[in-house]
C-alpha cells in the first residue's frame, strides 16, 4: 500500500472515531452534572466514573459500527444520520438501564434525553461534514464495468449509478468466451480507468483479471458467484504436502445448535409478553373489520425443506387466492386490506411467528420461509437455491435486513449463503440488533412489480456461473 493510500486510511479512521468520541463527551458531561451526585449511598472513586465513560465509549462504537454509522464510503447523508439516530437511542436506552441498576431507584431520564437530542444534532452536523470531507479525500474512481451478460451488466450499472459519489463510470466492456486479457487492457486504456468493476464473469476470465490487477496495483470491485459463497467457508488443509480445500455441507455445532435453541426459545416467550397488548389490539382491528379470520396460516419450507405452517395475522382479504395461484405481494396490492396496509408496515403481521420459533418450526435468525410453490419455480430457475435450506428459516436474517421484499431471488441467494457460512451466536446477536433498523424503512417491504408472481427478475439471466 503507498504511503499516500496509508494517511487517507488513516484520516477516514480519525474521522469515524471523531463522532464516537464527541457523543462520549457529550454523555461524560451528563453524567458528572447530574446522574453521578444521584448515587445510592455514595459515589463513584475517579476510577469508577472513567469506567463508566468508557463503557459508554465502546458500547457506542459498537452500535454506531453495526448500524453503519461510520460508512462514509457508501452511505449518504441521510442514510448517515438515520444510522446514527438508531445507534443513538439504542446506546442511551442501554445506559440508562446501566444507572438505574447503579443508582438503585428510579431516576429522570430528561437529563439523558436532552442528551440524546444534543448527540443527534452533533451526529447530524458531522455526518454532513464527514460526507464531504470523505468525498475529497476519495475522489471518485473511474470505474470500467467488465461484464458477460445482460443481467450483470444491469446489477453492475446498478452500484455504480446509485454509489455516484464513489464512482464514475468511463464505459462498459462485454467479455465473452475466453477472451485475451489484452482486450480488457487496452480499454482501460482507451477510456483512462483506474477501476475495474467484475460482474457475471467466469472463473478463469475473473481470476485472470483479478491477478492482473493485484500485479498493477488496479483497484477491482468483484460481483461474487454461488460458489464464491460456497468455498468461502471452505477449510484449508495440508494433505501429501499440498494445501487442499475441504468444502462441505453446513454443520455446525452442538454447542451452538444448543445455545441458539435457547436464545429462540427466550427471546420467543419475552417477545410474546410484551407483544400482548398490540397483539390483542391487532386481532380486534382486523375481526372488527371484515369479520373474518384473525390468522393467516400458510405452509412454508424450512430446514432440509420440511413443510410446516406459518402463523401470521391477516393481512389480505379472505379471498385474495381465490384463483389458486400462489404470488407475493406487488406495488399497491388490492388483495390488502386498510388494517394490513398499517400492521405491513409496522411488522404487526409477522409477531405471531414468535409462536412458530416457540414450537421450533422458525429460528429467531435464518433465511426466509419460502412457499413450496414459489420455491419451486426458484429452483427451476436457480437449482442452487435449494443450498439456503441447509440450516432451519428464521424471522429474520442476513438477506431480510440487507435486502429487500423484492430483491432479486439469486441476490437474497447469495446473502442466505454469507450467513450459512458465518452463523455462530455473534452473527445472530449482530442481525438480531440489526434488524431494529429496518423496523422503519419502507423500501425494506416493497412489493414485486405489478403482474409478477415471484421476485425473479427477466428470466434466466439470474442464473450465474458456480
Amino acid at each position: 500500500m503507498s504511503h499516500e493510500k496509508q494517511w487517507k486510511n488513516a484520516g477516514l479512521f480519525l474521522l469515524q472515531v471523531s463522532i464516537v468520541v464527541i457523543n462520549t463527551i457529550l454523555f461524560a458531561a451528563i453524567w458528572y452534572a447530574y446522574y453521578k451526585g444521584q448515587m445510592w449511598g455514595t459515589t463513584f472513586y475517579r476510577k469508577g466514573d472513567y469506567l463508566l465513560v468508557l463503557l459508554y465509549l465502546c458500547l457506542s462504537g459498537v452500535m454506531t459500527k453495526l448500524y453503519g454509522g461510520v460508512d462514509l464510503k457508501t452511505s449518504r447523508i441521510s442514510e448517515l444520520i438515520y444510522s446514527h439516530v438508531v445507534a443513538i437511542f439504542i446506546t442511551n436506552a442501554l445506559m440508562y438501564i446501566v444507572i438505574l441498576l447503579l443508582t438503585r431507584r428510579p431516576k429522570s431520564i430528561l437529563p439523558l434525553l436532552l442528551v440524546t437530542v444534543m448527540e443527534i444534532i452533533a451526529s447530524a452536523i458531522w455526518s454532513y461534514m464527514a460526507n464531504h470531507l470523505t468525498n475529497r479525500l476519495f475522489k471518485a474512481a473511474d470505474v470500467l464495468l467488465v461484464y458477460d451478460n445482460e443481467e450483470a451488466f444491469k446489477n453492475g450499472k446498478e452500484i455504480v449509478d446509485r454509489l455516484a459519489w464513489r464512482f464514475k463510470s468511463v464505459g462498459e466492456l462485454k467479455l465473452t468466451g475466453q477472451e485475451a486479457i489484452d482486450k480488457l487492457v487496452s480499454k482501460m486504456k482507451e477510456t483512462g480507468a483506474s477501476a475495474l468493476m467484475l460482474c457475471g464473469l467466469t472463473s478463469t476470465q475473473r481470476n485472470d483479471i483479478i491477478k492482473y490487477c493485484v500485479e498493477n496495483d488496479i483497484k477491482a470491485y468483484v460481483r461474487p458467484n454461488i460458489g464464491d459463497f460456497i468455498i468461502s467457508n471452505a477449510k484449508t488443509v495440508q494433505m501429501a504436502n499440498l494445501p487442499v480445500m475441504i468444502c462441505e455441507r453446513a454443520t455446525p455445532s452442538l454447542f451452538y445448535v444448543a445455545m441458539k435453541r435457547a436464545m429462540d426459545i427466550v427471546i420467543s416467550l419475552i417477545g410474546l409478553v410484551i407483544a400482548s397488548p398490540f397483539l390483542l389490539v391487532t386481532a380486534i382491528a382486523i375481526k372488527a373489520y371484515d369479520h373474518g379470520p384473525v390468522f393467516y396460516k400458510q405452509v412454508r419450507l424450512t430446514k432440509n425443506g420440511r413443510k410446516f405452517k406459518i402463523l401470521k395475522f391477516r393481512s389480505m382479504k379472505v379471498d385474495a387466492e381465490k384463483d389458486g395461484v400462489a404470488r407475493l405481494s406487488s406495488e399497491n396490492d388490492d388483495r390488502i386490506t386498510p388494517v394490513g396496509k398499517v400492521i405491513r408496515a409496522c411488522r404487526i403481521d409477522e409477531l405471531p411467528q414468535l409462536i412458530n420459533i416457540l414450537k421450533g418450526d422458525l429460528a429467531v435468525v435464518g433465511p426466509r420461509p419460502e412457499r413450496p410453490e414459489i420455491a419451486t419455480q426458484y429452483v427451476k430457475e436457480m437449482p442452487e437455491f435449494s443450498l439456503r435450506l441447509q440450516v432451519k428459516a428464521g424471522l429474520t436474517g442476513y438477506a431480510q435486513v440487507y435486502g429487500k421484499y423484492n430483491t432479486e431471488p439469486y441476490d437474497k441467494l447469495q446473502m442466505d449463503l454469507m450467513y450459512v457460512n458465518q452463523m455462530g451466536l455473534v452473527s445472530d446477536v449482530k442481525i438480531i440488533l440489526a434488524t431494529i433498523k429496518i423496523l422503519f424503512m419502507p423500501e425494506s417491504t416493497e412489493g414485486i412489480a405489478e403482474g409478477s408472481t415471484t421476485a425473479m427478475g427477466t428470466g434466466k439471466e439470474n442464473k450465474m456461473i458456480l
